[in-house]
């Protein structure tokens, strides 16, 4: 497996209106883009500092996976996510090595890139992210 950076940090976040603000004014970064990724029940602003993304999530559905997230937890960091070449062969490869798999295969993600989850319970509490840009 390949990883060759952290793609983006989620946060998730009750509103966007209420959170770009704060990214935007305190700490000086750019929105660049909003997006709603209605299969997750989800919208995204994104935010570049570095190689690195921040993305905000805001849930559109209180029983959407952000939703649930933040009625059990509250806002925060959600999950972190890893850039990787050969996605397919990636979930392949950690399921092998005993890692329990949110998506067997990969999905489609904000930004256009395809994207498969691991399951907290196997990744010392952390819902990892593992994401390849299907143009490159």
């Amino acid at each position: 497996m390949n990883l060759t950076h952290i793609e983006h940090l989620g946060i998730a976040v009750k509103s966007l209106e209420t959170a770009i603000p704060y990214y935007e004014e305190v700490l000086g970064l750019k929105c660049y883009a909003v997006e709603e990724v209605a299969e997750q029940k989800v919208k995204t602003a994104f935010f570049k500092i570095g190689q690195t993304k921040i993305e905000l999530l805001e849930s559109t559905d209180p029983e959407g996976p952000v939703g649930k997230f933040i009625e059990k937890k509250g806002e925060g960091i959600h999950h972190i996510a890893f850039a990787v070449d050969g996605l397919q062969n990636a979930l392949d490869t950690v399921a092998e090595r005993g890692v329990t798999l949110i998506d067997k295969s990969p999905r489609k993600g904000a930004e256009g890139l395809n994207i498969g989850f691991l399951h907290p319970k196997s990744t010392f509490g952390v819902l990892t992210e593992l994401c390849e840009d299907p143009n490159k």
